[in-house]
């Protein structure tokens, strides 16, 4: 019985949407699977599931596409290979982009994607308040190590593993890269008069690992590379080596360091410590009198009923 129950709802619980019924007056209609290229990139950024849904109010619809990532930092990873090259910011989210008619957005670990609507506050409110499984783990600081002058924008990529290196920065193979220690890059294009020069930036656990893998770095044709701390920072075939220096330059990795500082409590008044003392006498000195006044009606009780000593009772020794 067991199985025959188990083999009943599991098809309906693999097909449980990851989009709401509806997003504010938008109504949801037909759901499929988007179609996704470049499979591997998508495992290696840990792609759990994907849909796409179609919207409808009225006359008007559009088109949703949710990718439930891992965590957030394929997520990121997914924002910046899915968004368009003429796009601009968005203040739809932390990780937004838009076009005059389509959104993308990062939202812990989903990429959602709009096409032929930008919806309100209001509305993306209510569809991110109905994702499931939701990852808001803080984003990689990776990034944030590209220096901005001169950035062409929407060119970052970040790469987690060998096959998103081999798409967004096909000059290193992986055995120099080593992912095995558990590296992450974050790539960027740089327009320089003379040309463009992409940079790519690894992030190592530690320093020590850094410094060993630098040499194999050095060693790809026509790369610039620099350490500084946990990175490995390199301009792949710069066109102008002046200007690869100057980026290279402008990558300073700054650790920080978060010490344990003892809060005080209570415990460290003086003050609550004297009142303390003085709440704790008058608890003893009202349990003495209480125990007093009961002792002392309970020796009056037992004389009245016969079974006590008599008040003048001694005790005589006879020694004569």
């Amino acid at each position: 019985m067991k199985f025959l129950i188990a083999a009943i709802l599991l098809p309906s619980l693999a097909a449980a949407a990851i989009l709401p019924d509806a997003i504010g007056a938008w109504q949801r209609g037909a759901i499929s699977k988007p179609a996704l290229s470049d499979q591997p990139i998508w495992d290696e950024f840990g792609l759990k599931g994907s849909e796409t849904a179609v919207y409808q109010n009225g006359t008007g619809k559009f088109t949703v596409t949710a990718y439930q990532l891992q965590d957030t930092t394929g997520s990121l990873a997914a924002f910046d290979w899915q968004r368009s090259n003429t796009s601009t910011p968005s203040t739809a989210a932390k990780l937004a982009v838009e076009t005059p008619d389509s959104l993308l957005l990062v939202h812990g670990n989903y990429l959602l994607s709009f096409a032929g609507y930008r919806p309100h506050k209001e509305e993306l409110d209510a569809l991110t308040g109905s994702l499931r499984n939701l990852d808001v783990t803080v984003l990689p600081v990776l990034p944030g190590y590209l220096p901005s002058g001169g950035l062409v924008p929407n060119s970052e990529r970040y790469i987690l593993g060998p096959a998103s290196l081999q798409k967004f920065a096909p000059g290193i193979t992986p055995s120099v890269a080593a992912f095995h220690f558990g590296a992450e890059a974050q790539l960027g294009v740089f327009h320089s008069p003379k040309g463009d020069a992409p940079m790519v930036i690894f992030n190592y656990p530690t320093p020590q690992i850094a410094m060993q893998r630098i040499p194999d770095f050095e060693k790809l044709p026509g790369a610039v590379a620099k350490r500084s701390g946990p990175l490995v920072a390199l301009v792949l075939a710069p066109p102008d080596p002046d200007y690869a220096e100057k980026l290279l330059s402008q990558v300073r990795y700054q650790a920080v360091v978060t010490l344990d500082e003892y809060v005080p409590s209570r415990r460290d008044n003086i003050g609550d410590l004297v009142i303390n003392a003085f709440v704790l006498i008058g608890i003893l000195l009202a349990f003495a009198v209480i125990s007093g006044f009961a002792l002392g009606g309970y020796r009056a009780l037992r004389r009245r009923s016969g079974h006590g000593e008599e008040a003048d009772a001694m005790i005589s020794l006879h020694l004569s």
